[in-house]
């Protein structure tokens, strides 16, 4: 036996094969969420949506779809309002607050760096690593479902992720 669910309490636990709990968090599986049709967002090029209560930004981008947290990773600027722009040959939204580049595809922050001891050395784009939550995107007949990231890291944006700083007003 590889392993088994156990209820208790309303929550559920993976149990390892020794009998040990998993962390409940790193294992949730989020559902897909509708958050709007597909030519509506491709005419849009962008929709916010809020997802099992976390805000995102969906995109329309050269054919593709992406979605991410709509709060800037670095001080939670709101991306939403950003413009998309090509860096070193990848999409980034470019936060309107500070200009932090983010890549659309992985979330990764980018950067222009130079060697100080090369005086003639051209600025080269690099990575900070993945700093912005993105979540999937999936069409089907036409309506567009986001599904939460359940990637265990700790994200730099799942800090603005939460509710003090939402910025979608409520229907309520």
């Amino acid at each position: 036996m590889v392993g088994w669910h156990h209820q208790n309490d309303g929550h559920e636990f993976d149990m390892d094969p020794d009998g040990s709990e998993q962390d409940p968090e790193t294992k949730e599986q989020y559902a897909s969420v509708y958050v709007g049709r597909e030519e509506d967002i491709k005419r849009s090029e962008r929709i916010t949506a809020v997802v099992h209560d976390r805000e995102v930004v969906i995109f329309y981008h050269k054919g593709e779809f992406h979605a991410m947290d709509i709060r800037c990773y670095h001080s939670g600027g709101p991306l939403h309002l950003g413009e998309i722009e090509e860096f070193d040959g990848r999409a980034c939204i470019v936060c309107p607050w500070h200009k932090y580049k983010i890549t659309l595809e992985t979330g990764e922050g980018l950067y222009q760096s130079i060697d100080p001891k090369d005086p003639s050395a051209k600025p080269m784009w690099c990575s900070k690593g993945i700093k912005q939550r993105i979540h999937t995107v999936t069409v089907d007949n036409g309506n567009i479902y986001v599904t939460l990231s359940n990637e265990p890291f700790k994200c730099d944006s799942d800090y603005y992720a939460t509710g003090i700083f939402k910025v979608i007003p409520s229907s309520f």
